[in-house]
Formats: C-alpha cells, sequence, structure tokens
C-alpha cells in the first residue's frame, strides 16, 4: 500500500512497529493506526457487528466514542477489548469510520480513482478450504476454526465483475502467484465472513493533500 503511494518502507519496519496479537497476526486498525502516524488519511468501512453496533452511524448519535469505550466495561473477552481499544486509538489519531452496504459499486468508487483497498476477510471462504485448528494450522474441518486474512484489492474487470487482488500468501491456493482475480459476489463473501476473526473491513489509506 505505501509502495503504491511512492512511500518505500522496509518490511522489518512494518513488522516492528505494528501491533501483534496474542495468537499472532493483527489488526486492520492497527494498520490504519500506524498510516495515521505516517501522516496518512485512514477510513475504515466496518462490517464487524462483533464490536459495532449499526445504530452508532446514525446521524442522530452524538457519542459515537463515548459508546465505543463504555462497552469495554461490558465486554470480557479479551481480544474484543483490545480490538475496541484500538479502534479508539484510531479514532484519536484522526481516523474515519464508515458503515454502509457493502457492494460492487463501493469497491469500484476506489479502484477506479487508483486507490487500492486493504480487506479483512475470510480467507477460509475465499479459498474454499478447511479450517484449521488454531494452534497449529492444520487443516481439521471437524475442530477447526475459520481463518482470517488480508489482501489488498488493486483492479477490476467489469465484464466479468472480477476484482484483482494482491494476495502476499505464497501457498495461496487461487493461483501460482501472488495475483490473481476473483469474482465480486465471492469477495464480497469472504469480507463479510471476516467479522469471525475480527476483520470484516476495508482500510482506505490515501496520502494527506495537505
Amino acid at each position: 500500500m505505501y509502495q503504491h503511494f511512492g512511500d518505500v518502507v522496509p518490511l522489518e519496519s512494518l513488522i516492528r512497529d505494528i501491533a501483534e496479537l496474542e495468537d499472532g497476526g493483527t489488526l486492520a486498525v492497527h494498520l490504519g493506526i500506524h498510516a495515521l502516524q505516517r501522516g496518512y488519511r485512514a477510513a475504515i468501512y466496518t462490517y464487524n457487528l462483533r464490536i459495532f453496533d449499526p445504530t452508532w452511524f446514525n446521524p442522530t448519535v452524538k457519542d459515537f466514542r463515548e459508546r465505543l469505550l463504555f462497552q469495554t466495561t461490558y465486554r470480557k473477552d479479551k481480544k474484543r477489548r483490545l480490538a475496541a481499544q484500538a479502534y479508539l486509538e484510531f479514532l484519536d489519531a484522526g481516523g474515519v469510520f464508515q458503515f454502509q452496504d457493502l457492494n460492487g459499486r463501493l469497491i469500484r468508487s476506489y479502484l477506479n480513482r487508483n486507490v487500492p483497498i486493504l480487506t479483512g476477510l475470510s480467507s477460509t471462504y475465499l479459498y474454499g478450504t478447511s479450517r484449521e485448528m488454531p494452534d497449529t494450522e492444520k487443516d481439521d474441518d471437524l475442530r477447526g476454526e475459520p481463518c482470517g486474512h488480508f489482501v489488498v484489492l488493486c483492479g477490476y474487470e467489469l465484464k466479468p465483475q472480477k476484482v484483482i487482488v494482491a494476495d502476499p500468501y505464497d501457498e495461496n491456493p487461487m493461483a501460482t502467484g501472488r495475483l490473481y482475480k476473483v469474482k465480486m459476489n465471492r469477495l464480497i463473501g469472504a469480507i463479510l465472513l471476516g467479522v469471525l476473526t475480527y476483520d470484516a473491513n476495508l482500510l482506505i489509506l490515501e496520502p494527506n493533500q495537505d
């Protein structure tokens, strides 16, 4: 994402500076915080109903931040509390949250402007592969859990409606390389099912024009 905007950041630096979860991986909001600290504008379209209530995005609701904060007093799940705290940090750093229907028009509105989209989604659904054991990452269709993943959406074809995906996972089952095409409807399903792993979001980064 940074390189797309001519901002070269060593991978080792990113790994060191971006917060990591206890069970591995990170969240889109942590990536957004890092971008805000580098002077980017960052917006997250969220479909994560584990954290956000749809009614909070009603224009009449004036205490969005307070409601996000107060819910941490009721939630005992550690990962959910950590995620909520990160969302608060994102807000305080100038990040923006959006909540609107996820469809091809929304995705194309950014790709048409040459703005790539980083999305957290369900790789289990996207790849059509088995669920995995969290501690070993071994396939297990009976005891396994769905897996989350990040990919970058970097282009699309109108007919047929397919999105060009840049996938950092070398061994992805979708192609022999890191670049492949996915039908729009399958991609949308994978993004929405990312809610199972605290994903289900689009992260939009754009250089600050100031």
